[in-house]
């Protein structure tokens, strides 16, 4: 009798909750549509209830980790509502609906972030998802050598439009490998690729933005203040506002480039184990028109390490220069491909020689699968004896991935606090863990992610200290999160927040204080204001 009468309470408490968010979202969807500007015409539906034939869908598209669309181990409660504005105005109704409500946002720009932040909440009752996929307007000033690029858009619209505009002078932008990855998100996390160590991070190179505060305002530099838009650049965006674009500035590269993959296994003996070992010395101090980073994964029933490089130059170039400074991976012309840089983000994507660019435009090849990704910096080498016992632990997993991309360069020469991303000088190279698996159940996920957790417990002698560094584009929440009720204390917050951002962290803290006090943009890893007790 007892255990049925909790049966129909919980029963009971789980219908009012459901008929209670249904209330909210027909409340706040009604709230939408009448603040939206009448002057505007919309041809296209643009907000999206549970109950429509679309709404599983749109929330399913452009989510790489399939993690957080397993029921069984998300334990997420789902949006009220999916909005996909096609115009500004419809963000600012939804934005001042919410606050009217008491109902969170999510903006998503891509769909990439690790921990699915931008389109679940385990912090809110109540919270929307607004999709950004429709504002991907990417324009190009060739004579300034600049480009406004809207939030929604992703690196392949940004690569497609500047490889087919700047033919005569090729241009490029230093941004990430994979060309589904949102502009938005990259860039307010910082933004690592292969030009890295030559132009520094996407958000290094941002001259404008246009942002929409708390109260529906928008904004560009010169009124959100350079406080503001110093954070908004590598601190985490998502905490100060919604970015509506970005004001990019491109950079020059050579007509030709060379890029090159090699691979070396265990089964070859010490060879691959010496080849990461000098790696490490060599890449960090290469000129800087250099990138060679490395990848290692199991492969079958061994571990195969991959050096892939992209070098501003022509291969009669580059030989000459590895056969000098990294002679022992024994590069020949044979082993390399020269190309457009336009070619080379294709290369590293993963396609095919002589795939067309329009590829770059396809939202459909976004890789998914189910993952947990960890993050660390390196400052001094690892010795062999260490990567000797990361090889071990990787034999033990089905998909470990492991990528190792080299600082220096510029990246040596821009200050830490030049733009909240601290990780520059002193930082030899940074690493990204992965594993990817394919089952559900949450037995299955407890698999891999004790897994990580060994790997990342094994590698704590090897790399930076005081703090632990870790890369807010790769979102780790394992580091730690905001309480619930969204006053989390700046001390409390620390504890994760000086890992992603060292000293910066106190100078986001103050800028988040003074500019949204009233923490409404708010998120389980977001900035909290400074004075929150």
């Amino acid at each position: 009798m007892k255990s049925l009468v909790i049966f129909l309470l919980t029963l009971f408490f789980i219908v009012s909750a459901a008929s209670s968010g249904r209330v909210v979202s027909e409340n706040l969807a009604e709230c939408i549509a009448n603040r939206s500007n009448t002057s505007y015409p919309r041809s296209i539906q643009t907000i999206f209830h549970p109950e429509s034939p679309l709404f599983a869908s749109l929330l399913d598209s452009r989510v790489q980790n399939m993690r957080y669309m397993n029921n069984a181990t998300s334990r997420r409660p789902q949006p009220l509502l999916i909005l996909t504005p096609s115009h500004e105005t419809e963000i600012q109704s939804a934005l001042l609906c919410c606050r009217d409500h008491g109902v969170e946002l999510r903006i998503r720009s891509g769909g990439h972030d690790y921990e699915g932040l931008s389109y679940f909440s385990s912090s809110a009752s109540y919270y929307i998802v607004v999709d950004l996929f429709n504002l991907n307007d990417v324009q190009l000033d060739l004579e300034s050598e600049t480009a406004w690029v809207q939030a929604g858009a992703r690196l392949g619209e940004l690569y497609y439009a500047i490889a087919k505009q700047s033919t005569s002078a090729p241009m490029a932008f230093p941004a990430g490998i994979c060309p589904t990855v949102g502009l938005g998100g990259h860039i307010g996390g910082g933004g690592l690729g292969t030009l890295t160590r030559k132009h520094g991070l996407a958000a290094d190179n941002v001259l404008d933005a246009y942002l929409m505060d708390a109260r529906g305002r928008i904004l560009n530099r010169k009124s959100m203040g350079e406080d503001v838009f110093w954070a908004i650049r590598g601190g985490g965006a998502a905490s100060f506002g919604i970015v509506l674009s970005w004001k990019l500035k491109l950079v020059r590269v050579p007509p030709k480039l060379t890029f090159f993959k090699v691979s070396t296994t265990l089964e070859e003996g010490d060879r691959s184990n010496k080849l990461i070992h000098k790696w490490q010395r060599f890449a960090h101090d290469a000129p800087e028109d250099l990138f060679v980073r490395t990848v290692i994964l199991k492969v079958d029933k061994t571990i195969q390490t991959t050096f892939e490089s992209l070098f501003l130059g022509t291969v009669e170039k580059l030989i000459p220069l590895m056969k000098q400074s990294f002679p022992e991976l024994g590069l020949t012309a044979g082993n390399c491909t020269e190309g457009s840089w336009a070619e080379s983000t294709l290369f590293f994507s993963g396609y095919k020689q002589g795939s067309p660019l329009e590829v770059l435009l396809d939202n459909t090849e976004i890789q998914r699968a189910k993952f947990k990704a960890k993050s660390d910096f390196v400052t001094e080498p690892i010795p062999e004896s260490g990567f000797e016992g990361m090889w071990e632990i990787a034999m033990e997993e089905d998909k470990p991935i492991v990528i190792l991309e080299p600082f220096g360069g510029r990246m040596s020469r821009i200050h830490e606090s030049y733009t909240p991303f601290p990780h520059r000088k002193g930082y030899l190279y940074n690493i990204q863990y992965l594993v990817k698996w394919e089952g559900d159940g949450v037995e299955e996920e407890q698999r891999h992610l004790k897994w990580m957790n060994k790997l990342y417990n094994y590698m704590e002698p090897y790399v930076s200290k005081s703090p632990r560094a870790a890369y807010l584009n790769y979102r780790d929440l394992d580091l730690g999160t905001n309480s619930v009720d969204g006053k989390t204390s700046f001390s409390e917050a620390s504890v994760w927040g000086a890992k992603y951002f060292k000293g910066n962290f106190k100078r986001l803290s103050e800028t988040k204080s003074k500019f949204d006090p009233g923490n409404f943009f708010r998120y389980e890893q977001s900035i909290p204001p400074l004075f929150h007790k």
